[in-house]
């Protein structure tokens, strides 16, 4: 099977309809059936919020949240507390699973690419060169064995991350260095999202959609595909090549009401720019600011479906590991950023009384993670339902026929009881599957068409007043000044890049960006280019 390189593969797929002609499947633009079992089911929420924050995996963010015999009412919890965990090192040293307290790690930033992540699965490296390579110069087959492992032994992190730290800093990591891949926090450690797992529900088998990074996970999560793509870059083909239809336009096509809100210090929402085409004539009506969100919130005012992006370049708080630092200087790229995140958007619902609309009473929240960026994580993916029946090789020869790593996902909701573990395998497309029963949207692809959905989470009869909620409590996350010689990591390269290629400007290049720095004049020139919001 020929595998195509990530230009190879756009050349081979411009012009042509996604979906139609590329492989990896983006649907067909005329809108399927919708649901047959539409609208009855899931009355215990009106309104959805969804959460996404970056690049944690499951045993990363939540690994230690329940030790062994703690589980609440006799259920079954797959954390690592208790199990003989590890990696080895290149001499044979175990490298156990271990509880971490630095807020920034892993630092420098794993490997999030679909070669990286097949290192991480099956601890290959194929041909053996790709190892001292930078991901873009990467050769078939990308680090995949013949025939994949089933189940994946899950057992190359260590050996992906000291490649990818000797390429970041030209000498190979001490075992203290690169011990780190290995670190998942305790619950002490990220108060915010460890109580709300344990005062609501999580699953412990949520699974992101693709063995890759976030423009791809990002697309599948809303479109059910990511059009053949497993990579971010070359910056414009998320813009210009991932053309397939959204559940937003879905919700358009039922008179759904719906909203992006974001912080402004991006200029833009991510996800307007990976779905570019489907949502440039809504960048006015639909997308709005946190601000926004807050008085939504208060008012009663949220849409049927409210989706939320943390701030991802400037002063980020989407959890994102760092990345390489500049003459080792220490970044603020902690994890308590995103707890603090977690807990205002938390507790805007839980205080949200209006006596019309939206309320804590019908506000349904999911918190989790585009993709597992290269950190830890011991359970190995599963099988997946290709997004097209006759499925073609996508970008690096991949088929999309398997999910990514375990991810965060915590559900929020009067109607959850607390202390529940969902042992249910799911993966992002449960939320666009929940949709299509509660609302009748018409599907997007097989992919989404299959999913389970997300009925697990809502276990209680009636609602649990508020007074029952948990407090919480974030960690402080100390001031956000930010050195301007930072260099960007890489989804802040791809923000960068993405945001580039549909607002291109004489003034100014993606290509020239390299540090926050650098970031803020690029955005600050951007914002006269980017169409104004309502």
């Amino acid at each position: 099977m020929q595998q195509l390189s990530r230009r190879q593969f756009l050349a081979a797929s411009a012009g042509l309809v996604a979906g139609v002609a590329c492989g990896g499947g983006g649907g067909s633009k005329a809108a399927p059936t919708p649901a047959s079992n539409a609208v009855a089911s899931f009355p215990q929420f009106d309104h959805l919020v969804v959460l996404m924050m970056e690049n944690r995996t499951f045993d990363n963010m939540l690994g230690y949240l329940y030790s062994p015999g703690k589980v609440p009412r006799g259920q079954k919890f797959d954390g690592v507390a208790g199990k003989n965990l590890f990696n080895l090192a290149p001499d044979g040293t175990k490298i156990p699973v271990s509880q971490g307290t630095v807020m920034d790690d892993p630092n420098p930033d794993p490997g999030e690419e679909y070669p990286h992540i097949n290192t991480d699965l099956f601890g290959t490296v194929i041909p053996s060169t790709n190892a001292g390579k930078d991901v873009t110069k990467m050769e078939a087959p990308f680090n995949a064995p013949s025939p994949i492992p089933v189940p994946a032994p899950m057992n190359g992190f260590v050996q992906d991350y000291i490649n990818r730290f000797t390429l970041y800093k030209g000498r190979p990591p001490t075992q203290a260095e690169y011990s780190i891949i290995m670190h998942c926090f305790p619950p002490s450690a990220v108060p915010v999202i460890s109580t709300l797992a344990k005062g609501f529900a999580v699953a412990d088998h949520w699974h992101c959609e693709v063995p890759s990074q976030t423009f791809c996970n990002r697309s599948f999560f809303h479109a059910g595909t990511s059009s053949g793509f497993t990579s971010n870059e070359p910056y414009s083909q998320f813009p210009f090549h991932n053309t397939a239809p959204t559940v937003f336009n879905r919700l358009d096509d039922k008179g759904l009401p719906w909203r992006i809100y974001f912080d402004t210090k991006d200029l833009l929402p991510m996800t307007a720019l990976i779905h570019f085409e489907p949502l440039l004539p809504k960048l006015t009506t639909n997308v709005k600011t946190m601000q926004d969100f807050h008085a939504d919130v208060a008012g009663g005012k949220l849409p049927a479906y409210s989706f939320i992006e943390p701030r991802m370049i400037i002063h980020h708080n989407d959890e994102h590991p760092p990345a390489p630092l500049f003459d080792d200087i220490t970044p603020p790229s902690s994890v308590l950023a995103g707890e603090q995140l977690i807990a205002e958007v938390y507790n805007a619902i839980r205080t949200s009384n209006s006596s019309t609309g939206s309320n804590w009473r019908n506000t349904a929240l999911l918190i989790t993670y585009d993709e597992g960026g290269g950190c830890y994580d011991h359970v190995s993916p599963p099988a997946a339902v290709t997004p097209d029946i006759g499925q073609r090789p996508g970008e690096e020869g991949f088929m999309f026929d398997r999910l990514g790593v375990r991810v965060p996902a915590v559900l929020v909701s009067a109607y959850t009881a607390a202390g529940t573990v969902v042992n249910a395998p799911l993966h992002h497309t449960a939320v666009a599957r929940t949709m299509q029963e509660k609302w009748g949207i018409a599907y997007l692809t097989q992919r989404d068409k299959t999913a389970p959905d997300l009925a697990p989470f809502f276990n209680l009869t009636k609602p649990r007043s508020p007074s029952s909620w948990p407090t919480v409590s974030p960690r402080p996350a100390g001031d956000a000044v930010e050195d301007p010689r930072q260099n960007l990591n890489e989804l802040q390269l791809a923000f960068i890049g993405a945001i580039d290629a549909a607002f291109p400007s004489p003034g100014s290049s993606a290509a020239n960006v390299k540090t926050i720095g650098d970031a803020q004049t690029f955005l600050a020139e951007k914002a006269t280019h980017v169409p104004p919001r309502s």
